[in-house]
């Protein structure tokens, strides 16, 4: 396996930090992966960690302890930091961490202030979290993952239950990555062609596997990781094809499907009926009212 990259970062050594690491180390994709952390002790637990399973795997991606600052020649870096909060919504629990992570977010944004690679950023709420990045650090490429994986969860719900296989579905889930998630079920095909979508069951699988999953493992880090590594290769041209990120959207930050061509992305919406447009307008409408009161200035 030879590295097709220099380095990748990754800020934050929790469980999702943690499983996009041990992610890009199995997938050979940097030659080196950096390593930041609020505490720099659990940097270099994690990077010990890494090297045991390059070690045992024969990867040639090195990973290296450092700080933030470090990261500013990386090819991308993906912010997965969240602080230490309680999160007692019950509904919108994405939202529960605005204020919490917000402050996180900010400082690192200032430390990467300038930064000209991409960034993709994990922690919730995505959608809020990369806006407040990508404005306080004036990088041009800031992505949030969250659409995408939740476009990947409801490929796989479909094609449970039409039973075919999911490379078959293709469609996409768009606006927030949370309550006013926008299943874009009248572009959905299977094979290439229109399919009707059983909406109660695929949003009710959408609404509850994020906890049951949150309730059996502590926290969902697979899904997330898998997204980025997706989204990287599309972002640093390493495959060509449409991912669904969190990015500017006219005046709005919120999950489109962008069509990555040798890394450029172009927004590429799908048609929408009018109740999917509605539920796309509600969407943008909610996250720029949070947004506003997360950084009235």
């Amino acid at each position: 396996m030879t590295p097709v990259l220099g380095s990748i970062g990754v800020i934050g050594a929790g469980a999702i930090g943690q499983t996009v690491a041990a992610t890009l180390v199995a997938s050979a994709l940097p030659g080196r992966l950096l390593v930041a952390s609020r505490l720099l002790d659990q940097a270099h637990a994690l990077v010990a960690d890494l090297d045991d399973m390059r070690q045992a795997t024969g990867s040639p991606v090195r990973p290296e302890a450092r700080e933030v600052a470090d990261l500013a020649d990386c090819a991308a870096v993906v912010l997965a930091a969240r602080a230490s909060f309680t999160n007692t919504h019950t509904n919108d629990v994405r939202m529960g961490g605005a204020m919490a992570n917000a402050p996180v977010v900010s400082a690192l944004a200032t430390a990467l202030r300038g930064y000209t690679g991409t960034v993709l950023v994990v922690t919730n709420p995505v959608d809020q979290m990369s806006r407040l990045f990508a404005e306080i650090s004036g990088c041009p490429r800031v992505y949030g993952i969250g659409s995408n994986l939740d476009s990947a969860r409801y490929r796989l719900t479909l094609a449970r239950l039409l039973g075919v296989p999911p490379a078959a579905v293709h469609g996409h889930v768009i606006g927030e990555h949370g309550d006013h998630a926008v299943v874009c079920a009248s572009s959905t095909t299977v094979n290439g062609r229109p399919v009707s979508v059983p909406l109660a069951e695929v949003r009710a699988e959408l609404r509850t596997r994020p906890g049951r999953i949150s309730h059996g493992v502590g926290r969902t880090r697979s899904g997330p990781a898998g997204a980025v590594l997706s989204a990287l290769r599309k972002s640093l041209a390493l495959d060509d094809g449409t991912e669904e990120l969190s990015a500017r959207h006219g005046e709005d930050w919120l999950g489109i499907p962008l069509r990555f061509t040798s890394g450029r992305p172009v927004a590429c919406l799908p048609d929408l009926d009018a109740d999917e447009h509605a539920q796309l307008t509600q969407a943008a409408t909610k996250l720029r009212a949070a947004y506003q009161a997360l950084r009235p200035s």
